[in-house]
């Protein structure tokens, strides 16, 4: 009996997919190469003849060339200066940020004044908080006498980053108890006019640079606590004056 020949293997070898893949992958990588960059006609007609030399596959043997002059030109255009972050920029910022709540710190607890005042930094801020019975009397935007020698001392730190170029931003917080007076028809009236009261006391008793400083009243509308107990009401009552390099 004819021994029966053996019937060729259907399909492309097992490595052509492997292959294959390779191949798309690349054409991706430089079609996104060039539309990345400003294209002419030239460069196009350039990449297309590579192409169409290169990645076909069943001429089998020849080698991917690219002409090195298309890739150069095609990097130089990409607009990095203007598009990529600094990461060193940004890792000296957050260096300064820290030592600036370091350096406040410090002033804070030898003006022996830590007890009621507390510096902390958030993101590329320091924050500098007063709780509102250091500075206020329970519903009123008036300064005590009793709080200007904690604000003059903070006051001194304070404008020592102002000449180096840092904006002051005062906050005023209150709880979320509603306030319902001929004065303040609301918290956002309450926590306005201390945040400008302590603003106007910076601009008219330290004679800071009024492009340097603002004021917002934030209401109860940005709580640290959860307003449930009397003592946490008492967090959120407060005055917080933000330091960055930002006007933000």
């Amino acid at each position: 009996m004819k021994k029966r020949e053996d019937q060729p293997k259907k399909g492309a070898p097992a490595y052509m997919n492997t292959y294959g893949d390779m191949m798309t992958l690349l054409l991706t990588f430089f079609v996104l190469l060039f539309a990345m960059s400003t294209v002419d006609a030239e460069k196009f007609e350039a990449l297309a003849s590579s192409f169409h030399a290169s990645v076909s596959i069943f001429d089998g043997g020849q080698t991917i060339r690219i002409d090195n002059n298309v890739l150069e030109n095609g990097m130089s255009q990409f607009p990095v200066k203007e598009t990529q972050f600094s990461i060193e920029q940004a890792y000296q910022e957050a260096q300064e940020t820290t030592k600036a709540e370091q350096d406040i710190k410090a002033y804070v607890k030898a003006k022996e004044i830590d007890d009621k005042i507390t510096v902390q930094k958030s993101g590329d801020m320091i924050v500098i908080r007063f709780a509102d019975i250091l500075l206020f009397d329970t519903g009123k935007a008036d300064i005590k006498p009793g709080a200007i020698p904690n604000l003059n001392l903070i006051g001194e730190k304070l404008r020592e980053y102002i000449d180096q170029g840092y904006h002051l931003r005062v906050e005023g917080h209150t709880d979320n108890q509603p306030i319902h007076t001929a004065q303040f028809p609301s918290n956002w009236e309450l926590s306005s006019a201390r945040a400008i009261a302590v603003m106007r006391f910076y601009l008219e008793e330290m004679d800071f640079n009024p492009s340097k400083i603002s004021a917002e009243g934030m209401g109860e509308y940005h709580p640290i606590s959860s307003n449930a107990t009397s003592e946490e009401r008492a967090q959120n009552r407060r005055v917080e004056i933000k330091l960055s390099k930002s006007t933000s």
